[in-house]
């Protein structure tokens, strides 16, 4: 019998007073992992009943939100690959607990494929672990400290590696599409077009590791679409690599990177192919800035920059370069792929050189990279025997406001390249060519033999100062020197653009 309008006014009131039964969030678990006391039959959610192994924590699928904690002072052996995923606002986190004074915690692979491993997943964040990869001689297996891995998995995001250090990693000398190294981000497959979104790898250190310092790489090709397999939103900051068998830092299939602040020295120590200290690969619109890199062996390439294949509307600025057998930059389109629109702008490479033809400090080769203008920076070598820029035949270089100073002894140190364009550039102990507005003098710098910045600063009288082009040979809207200077109307030729 249907309720009369009164009763089912006062249901309907009864019922939207009585409050709602509603679930009480899940707080994510924090897990504790203690190689040296722990126990693998304990629950592993408290330090007093943290799990011993690494199989142990890994065997757990890991929820938005949760935590893995290694104690500080301890080693654990063998391989942590941990599963599951986290979510936008709640990623997995793998961090330390303990003492700091005890030290991060210590994963050491024994030649596994990577100390702590990551497969196809997304959302997570590592810090402060202390990572080590040494097995056996080889000359076939790939080792990694850290390894993310992709495979047909689409779009994988966020990804922070933060207070890492990657070292004493043996693996074999191969270079890319899927490297030995520190800390790399790889992208394989052939079905499901794959990329990153959102990596950071922030105050990190890497330590004789063979062969690449830092990096991602990727299998698929351009023709997939670049929106479809170029890795977005990567952030190289802050971190230092040392004597590391090959490459440096690279940044492979990627847009709108940012490598900014990191420290290279000494690479492609132990390695039989090409490298580069920090560079990319098939990369659009990085920006590498207040980077330093020296220590880099062999003639083999072994620059401390370098746009190469693929690279469009890359920008090098505010970049130090210094003791590089290879020499200070490297522009070297590969064959069938377009190389346009690089910058390279407010750079100081000292001491650099590379003896072995046809390099030079900037050596042009390969194939032609168009519209790369290479403006407003300082490129000073003490060796003789070295080229400061060297071409054996590309086109499309333009180099403006730079000044060269070559080597006291001798005949000073040439420059060989009759196919670039040269505008407006200042000379000192070596050769002018077809530079119809350019400056042959002593661009009096703050030190007759330079062995760091502040040596190539001009003295007061300089007539670098205010020679510069009206618009500095710059397109880039640039406002400040490598020094924090604004630059002046007109500029200076050259980096240093006091006033």
């Amino acid at each position: 019998m249907p309720l009369r309008p009164l009763l089912l006014a006062t249901a309907l009131a009864t019922a939207a007073a009585t409050p709602t039964a509603t679930a009480t969030p899940r707080t994510p678990t924090t897990h504790y992992l203690d190689c040296q006391r722990g126990d693998d039959a304990a629950s592993g959610t408290s330090p007093a009943t943290a799990w011993r192994t690494l199989a142990q924590a890994s065997a757990h699928t890991y929820a938005p939100g949760e935590r893995l904690l290694l104690k500080r002072g301890t080693q654990c052996d063998g391989v942590l690959a941990p599963r599951g995923k986290g979510a936008q606002g709640a990623p997995v986190r793998i961090d330390a607990y303990g003492s700091k004074r005890a030290g991060k915690p210590h994963i050491e692979g024994g030649g596994a494929r990577a100390a702590l491993l990551l497969s196809n997943t997304e959302q997570w964040e590592i810090r402060n672990l202390d990572l080590s990869n040494t097995g056996p001689a080889t000359t076939t297996d790939r080792r990694a400290g850290l390894y993310v891995e992709l495979t047909d998995y689409g779009v994988a995001h966020h990804f922070v590696v933060e207070g890492v250090d990657v070292h004493d990693v043996n693996g074999a000398d191969f270079k890319d599409p899927d490297p030995s190294g520190g800390i790399l981000f790889t992208v394989k497959g052939a079905t499901t077009p794959t990329r990153f979104d959102g990596i950071r790898v922030d105050r990190s250190t890497v330590r004789h590791v063979d062969r690449t310092g830092i990096a991602t790489s990727s299998t698929w090709k351009r023709a997939s679409g670049a929106g479809q397999i170029q890795s977005t939103d990567v952030q190289f900051t802050r971190n230092k690599v040392y004597d590391v068998g090959g490459d440096g830092i690279v940044v492979q299939k990627a847009r709108g990177a940012l490598v900014e602040r990191n420290l290279v020295d000494g690479f492609n120590m132990r390695s039989a192919g090409y490298n580069a200290g920090v560079w990319a690969w098939d990369a659009d619109d990085v920006l590498y800035q207040y980077n330093e890199v020296s220590g880099g062996h062999g003639t083999r390439d072994s620059m401390a920059y370098d746009i190469d294949g693929g690279n469009n509307r890359n920008v090098y600025r505010y970049n130090y370069s210094h003791d590089n057998e290879g020499g200070f930059l490297l522009v070297c389109n590969a064959e069938g792929m377009v190389s346009d629109g690089n910058r390279v702008h407010d750079n100081i490479s000292v001491n650099d050189r590379n003896t072995a033809s046809p390099y030079g400090v900037v050596s042009v080769v390969c194939g032609a990279s168009t519209n790369t203008r290479i403006y407003r920076n300082t490129i000073v070598t003490n060796r003789s025997d070295t080229a400061l820029v060297s071409n054996n035949g590309p086109t499309g270089v333009t180099f403006e406001d730079n000044v060269f100073v070559g080597a006291a002894a001798g005949q000073g140190s040439p420059i060989r390249d009759t196919v670039s364009t040269y505008r407006n550039n200042l000379y000192w102990r070596t050769d002018q060519p077809r530079d119809t507005t350019g400056v042959r003098a002593d661009p009096l710098l703050r030190s007759a033999a330079p062995g760091a910045p502040d040596d190539v600063r001009l003295k007061d009288g300089s007539p670098a100062r205010g020679a510069g082009s009206v618009d500095g040979g710059g397109d880039d809207g640039t406002a400040y020197d490598y020094f924090g200077n604004p630059i002046p109307d007109p500029p200076n030729i050259g980096a240093d653009q006091s006033s």
